[in-house]
C-alpha cells in the first residue's frame, strides 16, 4: 500500500508541535527571570496565558504555515521564519489582552522576554529537530524506485534527488535506446521499455518514476493489455504470464502500457506531466469527474481565505464605522460646497471581470466624469490606462484665482485618503478586500491587453502593493501591473498584514496621495 504523505501544514506537525512547547519553556523562563521565584502555572492568570500561547502558536503555524520546507532551510531562512512566528505570535497575544483589558494581569517584562527566548529556543529546537530526522533518515530503510527516462534527462532528475527524500533510485529504463548493462550517474539500466514489465514483476521494485515526452506517451486509452482492435498494429509482448498480444509499436504506447502494466502489478506509479511551458502553481484534481492537472498564479486553502475573510470582516467594521463618523464631518461640508449625495458611487471591475459598484466619499463635483474627458490631454499616465492629474479642477474646492492654484474640502479628503473610507462598506460586502488590487473603471477594463488582466485574478482591495510603493506618484501603468502580479504571486497573509502595516504609515506621510 502507497503512504501518501502529508501536503498541508500537517506534513510538519512535529515541528509546529516542538515550537509550541519551545514557547512554552520560554515562557517559563521568562516568568522565573521577572519574578525571582516560583513556577508560572501556579497563577491562574498566567495558567491561562500558558493556554492561550499554546493555541495561538499553533493557529498561526497552520494559517501562514511558517514550517512550509522547515527541512531545506538555511539558517538564514530559519532565523526569518522564527521572526516572523514570533512576532504575530505576540501581535495576536497583544490583541488578546487589549481586547480582554487584561492587560493590567500580567507583567510586560514577561511578555517582552517570552518573544526573546522564544525566538532563540524554537530557533535552536528546530535545527536540533532536524539533525534527529536527518539522522533517523540516513538510517531509515528507502523505498526502491525505477526511473523510466529519455536519457538527456537522467541527470538532472537524479541531481534533484534529495537525502531527506523516501526513495532512492536503484534502477534506469531509457525510453529513447536500449542501454541494458550501462550505467548513468552510478546507477544501472536494468531493463529497456519491452521488458520493464518483466524486471518490475519479479526485482524488488517499491515505486516506478516515469519522466515521458509528450502528452501522447501516457494516454493509456490507447493501449490495452489485450488487443481488442482489428485494425490496430500489434506485436507480441512474451512476459512470464505467458504471451500476451498488446497494442503499442511507438516509444509512446510504449511508456503508456507500462503504465498500465505497473498499475495491474499494483506499483505505485509517480508521472511527470510533459507541460514545461506551465508556470505558477499546479496541482492535480477532479473537474467533472475528470483527473486534471490545474496551472494557476497561486492558491490559497480554504483555511487561508476564511482568515482573509474574517480579517476583512473585523476590518471592514471598524472602516465602517470610522467612514460614518467622517461623512458625519465632512459630509456637511461636501454638500454646502457641491449640493449632491456624500457617497460617490461608480461601476468597477472586481475579480476575474465581475461588475460591481463602489463606494467613495464624493471629493469630486457631480459632473466629474463629463469633463473628464476634456482632461484626457493632461493625464500624467500617457498610454491612458489609469487617469492622474498633477491639479485636478474636478475636486471640490479646487479652483484657479489670480492665476493661481487653490484647493478646497475635496482635496483635504483625498490627501488624506478620506473618499477611500466608504470602500470599507464593499469590503463588508464581500466585492473588496482589505489587500488586493486596484479596481478598474469600465472604460479602463475595456483597453486591458492579456498580460494585464493577471492583476485581475484576485479580489480587489482598498490598499495594495502598488499603493505602498508609490501610489499616485507611479504614472506607468505597467509598473502597477508588474506590483499587482507581484502580490498575486506571493499573496499569503503575512504579506497582506505587512501591506497594512506599510499603508498606515504612507497615509499619515500623505506619500503620494492624490
Amino acid at each position: 500500500m502507497y503512504k501518501r504523505h502529508n501536503q498541508g501544514w500537517l506534513k510538519h506537525i512535529d515541528f509546529i508541535l516542538w515550537d509550541a512547547a519551545a514557547l512554552q519553556l520560554a515562557f517559563v523562563l521568562g516568568y522565573y527571570l521577572r519574578m525571582n521565584h516560583g513556577l508560572v502555572y501556579a497563577a491562574e492568570a498566567y495558567r491561562s496565558m500558558a493556554m492561550m500561547y499554546a493555541a495561538v502558536d499553533i493557529l498561526i503555524a497552520a494559517m501562514f504555515n511558517t514550517m512550509h520546507n522547515v527541512l531545506k532551510r538555511t539558517f538564514v531562512q530559519e532565523f526569518v521564519q522564527s521572526l516572523k512566528q514570533v512576532l504575530l505570535v505576540f501581535l495576536l497575544i497583544s490583541l488578546y489582552m487589549f481586547s480582554t483589558k487584561s492587560g493590567t494581569d500580567y507583567s510586560r517584562i514577561v511578555i517582552y522576554l517570552t518573544a526573546g527566548l522564544h525566538m532563540v529556543i524554537g530557533v535552536v529546537v528546530r535545527l536540533l529537530w532536524k539533525q534527529v530526522i536527518m539522522r533517523a533518515v540516513a538510517k531509515r530503510a528507502k523505498d526502491r524506485m525505477i526511473l523510466v527516462a529519455d536519457e538527456r534527462h537522467i541527470q538532472e532528475i537524479i541531481e534533484r534527488v534529495r537525502p531527506i527524500d523516501d526513495f532512492e533510485i536503484c534502477g534506469l529504463v531509457l525510453s529513447n535506446r536500449d542501454g541494458i548493462g550501462e550505467e548513468i550517474a552510478g546507477i544501472p539500466v536494468v531493463a529497456n521499455l519491452e521488458n520493464a514489465a518483466d524486471y518490475i514483476c519479479v526485482e524488488w521494485v517499491d515505486e516506478v518514476f516515469i519522466y515521458p515526452e509528450h502528452m501522447g506517451d501516457i494516454d493509456v486509452s490507447k493501449v490495452s493489455l489485450y488487443a481488442d482492435a482489428a485494425d490496430t498494429p500489434y506485436r507480441e509482448h512474451h512476459s512470464r504470464s505467458g504471451t500476451q498480444t498488446v497494442q503499442a509499436v511507438e516509444t509512446g504506447s510504449s511508456v503508456a502500457l507500462l503504465i498500465r502494466q505497473c498499475r495491474e502489478m499494483a506499483i505505485p506509479v509517480h508521472i511527470r506531466l510533459p507541460l514545461s511551458d506551465l508556470s505558477g502553481r499546479t496541482f492535480l484534481e477532479k473537474v467533472g469527474g475528470y483527473d486534471v492537472v490545474t496551472s494557476t498564479a497561486n492558491y490559497a486553502s480554504g483555511m487561508q481565505l476564511l482568515m482573509k475573510r474574517v480579517l476583512d470582516i473585523i476590518g471592514g467594521l471598524v472602516g465602517s464605522v470610522i467612514a460614518v463618523l467622517i461623512m458625519i464631518v465632512v459630509g456637511p461640508i461636501i454638500k454646502h460646497e457641491s449640493p449632491g449625495p456624500i457617497l460617490f458611487k461608480q461601476i468597477r471591475i472586481g475579480r476575474n471581470g465581475q461588475k460591481f459598484q463602489v463606494y467613495k466619499i464624493r471629493s469630486m463635483y457631480m459632473d466629474a466624469e463629463e469633463r473628464k474627458k476634456d482632461l484626457m490631454e493632461n493625464n500624467r499616465v500617457s498610454d491612458g490606462m489609469m487617469f492622474k492629474l498633477d491639479w485636478d479642477p474636478r475636486i471640490i474646492g479646487n479652483k484657479i484665482v489670480d492665476g493661481k492654484q487653490m484647493t478646497g474640502i475635496g482635496q483635504l479628503v483625498r490627501n488624506f485618503s478620506l473618499d477611500e473610507y466608504a470602500q470599507f462598506f464593499n469590503v463588508l460586502r464581500g466585492e473588496m478586500s482589505m489587500v488586493g488590487t486596484r479596481p478598474p473603471t469600465v472604460d479602463e477594463w475595456e483597453k486591458y491587453r492579456y498580460h494585464h488582466r493577471a492583476r485581475m485574478g484576485f479580489k480587489p482591495g482598498i490598499t495594495g502593493m502598488w499603493q505602498v510603493s508609490g501610489r499616485s506618484k507611479i504614472t506607468d501603468f505597467e509598473e502597477v501591473v508588474r506590483l499587482d502580479t507581484e502580490y498575486i504571486n506571493h499573496w499569503s497573509l503575512w504579506l497582506d498584514i505587512k501591506i497594512l502595516f506599510k499603508t498606515i504609515g504612507v497615509v499619515l506621510k500623505r506619500d503620494g496621495a492624490m
